[in-house]
């Protein structure tokens, strides 16, 4: 194998070798007579069965066997990277597969920049890729200088193979109780990659006329029970535990106690219904499929941990690439399904609506964790949009922007942010 200029060698002569191999080599969780009980059920870890941050990443790493012979220099620091700029007349093309080119999108829109997609691969694009007005030079280097992106120079006009880029106006679900973990995640990738938001809580969404301010709503990985207010405990925790705060809705003020109620479900079923768009990230998928009574279901639930069991796991999947929502993603790939449903469409006379964007593989799911009952999931939609009135439902079950670390599956929300 050659490898080019650039690439990266990470001995294991060091002191730091375990930390090495857990990081960037694939592992498999133990599963044995210490990791299940009595009864044979597995024992769940305290946080994940995998920490692969090479896949969570989307990096490919190979693991060597022999020592590395090249002219290699130490790296002692971050390495900056500086994008550069070409000379053209039609435009400038710069690559949809890259997370950072979706901050140079958003960095040039708030510049006033004109940006398209393409539709039609060919003549040097890819499908996804973006392109930029020409015109624009002095702007596009200080995002290259910002952001390492490069941008090409377009070879001819590209306006019939692509169509005008707009930036949604984006608004995330934040409730009280505790807070969501999942909500922070989401705020600071959305902050890291230049997405403006705004934050969206209870009163708001009772209000109803959501469509008049927002075209997208983001509800992060949550309970049916603790976005409605339902319950006690958040997130279907049972009060007390880790990450719950154990407090009867009682014990709050009045103008703390969260949930969005039956007011707020009308509202967000009459946001989608007039041409809005809601994203439900992982176990927020239930409160669409139940509110607003989509023929889906959760193909594990309801399954015992012999059954199906994947506390935190690199899983492989197909992406529908050619779908806008999927576009800059690979045909196959790696997902992080942790605590994630996982989706089957019920036969009904709409299926029409129903698109899979991406597929758990149909054997051999399990990269890197723990995985009991791969069967469940096995050719299972992981991600589905569902056409809803006028607008769109996107049901996203993995952990796409998990800690904002699974920057391998990034794209798949931000290309629901732009249209």
């Amino acid at each position: 194998m050659t490898y080019p200029a650039g690439s990266y060698v990470v001995s294991l002569a060091q002191p730091k070798m375990g930390v090495i191999r857990y990081l960037l080599g694939r592992t498999f969780y133990p599963d044995n007579a210490y990791t299940r009980d009595k009864e044979g059920s597995p024992i769940r870890p305290y946080d994940m069965a995998t920490d692969t941050m090479f896949e969570f990443m989307g990096v490919r790493v190979d693991p060597l066997d022999d020592a590395v012979t090249a002219d290699l220099q130490k790296v002692s620091g971050p390495v900056p990277v500086a994008g550069k700029v070409g000379k053209g007349t039609f435009g400038y093309v710069f690559d949809g597969r890259l997370n950072d080119s979706y901050k140079a999108v958003n960095l040039l829109l708030d510049k006033g920049v004109a940006v398209r997609r393409v539709d039609k691969a060919g003549e040097g694009l890819r499908l996804g890729d973006f392109i930029a007005a020409a015109g624009s030079e002095s702007i596009l280097a200080a995002v290259a200088g910002q952001t390492g992106v490069d941008f090409a120079a377009l070879k001819s006009d590209a306006a019939q193979v692509s169509h005008d880029l707009k930036r949604s106006r984006v608004a995330m679900y934040q409730r009280y109780r505790g807070g969501n973990m999942d909500e922070g995640w989401t705020r600071l990738l959305l902050e890291q990659f230049s997405f403006p938001y705004t934050t969206l809580m209870d009163a708001e969404i009772k209000k109803g006329g959501l469509n008049e301010k927002y075209d997208v709503v983001i509800l992060p990985d949550d309970s049916t029970a603790a976005i409605t207010g339902e319950r006690d405990a958040p997130a279907g925790r049972p009060a007390g535990e880790r990450g719950g705060p154990g407090r009867s809705e009682e014990a709050y003020p009045p103008e703390y106690r969260s949930g969005i109620g039956k007011e707020g479900v009308d509202a967000l079923k009459t946001f989608v219904q007039k041409g809005g768009t809601l994203v439900t990230l992982g176990a927020a998928a239930g409160f669409a499929i139940e509110r607003l009574a989509l023929p889906i279901r959760n193909a594990v639930a309801n399954r015992t941990s012999k059954e199906f069991f994947c506390p935190g796991s690199t899983l492989r999947v197909q992406f529908d690439n050619r779908n806008p929502l999927a576009y800059g993603m690979p045909s196959e790939g790696l997902v992080l399904f942790l605590n994630s449903p996982a989706f089957e469409i019920v036969p009904n006379e709409f299926n029409e609506r129903y698109e899979v964007i991406v597929t758990y593989a149909d054997r051999e799911i399990l990269q890197s964790g723990w995985l009991i009952g791969e069967g469940n999931l096995a050719k299972k939609p992981a991600m589905i949009a569902a056409r809803y009135g006028e607008g769109r439902v996107i049901l996203i079950g993995f952990r796409t922007q998990h800690r904002a670390q699974t920057h391998g599956t990034f794209k798949l929300l931000f290309n629901v942010l732009l249209h």
